[in-house]
């Protein structure tokens, strides 16, 4: 009788757990047996999502919610048995606001991310001059630019539609993804749907008119908004991904202190006091870690990953005992041009339901990089406070307060960022044993890091 195969999954985040849930399932489908270990630094599975119950508050400790159109965890969803646990966001609100000089207006209906597909609410929004509107509408008549290397999405959204709506919509909306200058993110790496619009319809405006359509025409089965959560956050799919692993699968508080390929193949794995043997390991966690892990072993790959630039943010909870006035559709965005500490707000509790007790409110305030990593827990609050009562004149001391910060957390892709991966995927041919999975690859959203595990359990097993 065949040894069973020895995996390891490194890492117990969104992308460790999913990987650990394929590998049971391919295992399964091939009729093979294996020894799965999954293993966390921290005394919690989960990396950066999970939800708190606080008081009758249901708070997030990362994203709230998730993308719907990139499969990978809605799949995932019905595989586990979760997806009868599916909420879309509240229909009674709608929308966002973005600040201009300290005032909120809304984001045009039909703005997306740095194109204005929804002409009338565009021309009539006060966010933008009639010079900068006249600018962006000309977009359709542009040519179709010869096929790039690569390029910045500010220098492909100042030149496709200008600087004002870099400055007061495209750079807010894509800062609150992905928390990085949008003069230094690779829109090939981040945004290819508008390069692939350009290229494929000569204007970006109509090109994302022409997907919108197709996608009409192919979509069947069930249907969702493009956001989505589960009923009582996302930890469902946190304890979906757990309860679906082997009793004994899951090792927490277990920090990873050195990798040693082994000549006969597989790897030893060394922690405090003892050392592991396996035939597949797969690094969930983020870049810089992995690359202290692998540096040993294989310097240039290492190198290669140390170059994956990560960013910081901290986020400011708060639970209100009132409804709040002045709280309109799901959040804001604030422009860098506005010079403010708060990079966004998201009123969860009008973005979700039951995400607070009744006649409650939940908002989330997202400051920038230097508080996250140089303020103590007391400042954060006091300016998320005043930052609420300067933009949203609220003044109430709130019931609840919890702070998370993540402290280069955040990938940025920069340009040249496809490159880099195609050479760190080279450069992993040479050690069959290891795969990587995690958000600093190939997408920093949660169904991103679902894919990521997966595609890296389908290598183990291969």
């Amino acid at each position: 009788m065949n040894a069973p195969l020895r995996v390891a999954v490194v890492g117990a985040g969104p992308s460790g757990l999913a990987a650990a849930f394929r590998v049971l399932e391919l295992a399964r489908e091939a009729g093979r047996t294996v020894s799965l270990s999954v293993i966390e630094a921290t005394d919690r599975p989960g990396g950066a999502i999970g939800t708190d119950e606080v008081e009758g508050f249901r708070v997030e400790r990362g994203a709230d919610g998730f993308i719907t159109d990139k499969p990978a965890l809605l799949n995932l969803a019905k595989r586990l048995g979760i997806e009868g646990r599916l909420v879309r966001p509240e229909p009674a609100q709608q929308g966002a606001s973005v600040v201009k000089n300290g005032e909120l207006f809304p984001i045009p209906e039909g703005f997306s991310m740095m194109a204005p597909t929804g002409i009338r609410a565009f021309l009539t929004s006060p966010l933008i001059s009639p010079r900068g509107k006249l600018r962006a509408m000309g977009e359709v008549l542009l040519p179709r630019s010869a096929p790039r290397d690569d390029e910045s999405l500010a220098s492909f959204v100042r030149r496709r539609f200008g600087d004002e709506v870099l400055e007061r919509l495209a750079q807010p909306l894509i800062g609150g993804i992905y928390g990085a200058d949008p003069e230094l993110l690779s829109l090939r790496a981040t945004m290819p749907r508008f390069l692939d619009a350009e290229q494929s319809s000569r204007s970006v405006t109509l090109g994302l008119r022409r997907q919108a359509a197709r996608a009409a025409q192919t979509a069947h089965g069930a249907r969702y908004s493009l956001f989505a959560s589960f009923d009582r956050g996302m930890q469902v799919l946190v304890d979906a991904l757990v309860g679906a692993l082997p009793s004994g699968a899951l090792r927490l508080s277990a920090p990873l202190q050195a990798i040693r390929p082994l000549p006969e193949g597989g790897a030893e794995l060394t922690f405090a006091g003892h050392t592991e043997r396996h035939d597949r390991v797969i690094l969930a966690i983020s870049a810089r870690p992995s690359a202290r892990l692998l540096e040993p072993l294989d310097a240039p790959l290492a190198r290669r990953l140390e170059q994956i630039q990560h960013g910081s943010c901290a986020l400011v909870n708060m639970g209100f005992e009132r409804r709040l006035e002045g709280l309109r559709g799901y959040g804001v965005v604030i422009p860098d041009t506005e010079r403010r500490p708060a990079i966004a707000m998201t009123f969860a509790s009008r973005k979700w339901a039951e995400r607070a007790p009744p006649g409650s409110d939940l908002v989330r305030v997202f400051l920038g990089e230097q508080l996250a990593e140089e303020a103590d827990d007391e400042r954060l609050i006091r300016t998320a406070r005043e930052e609420l009562g300067s933009l949203l004149r609220i003044h109430d001391v709130p019931r609840v307060t919890v702070v998370r910060r993540y402290v280069a957390a955040m990938p940025h892709y920069h340009v040249g960022h496809l490159e880099r991966l195609a050479t760190i995927d080279r450069l992993l041919a040479a050690h069959p044993w290891l795969s990587l999975a995690g958000n600093s690859l190939r997408g920093v959203g949660v169904p991103d890091a679902i894919k990521a595990g997966e595609d890296a359990a389908q290598l183990a097993l291969r």
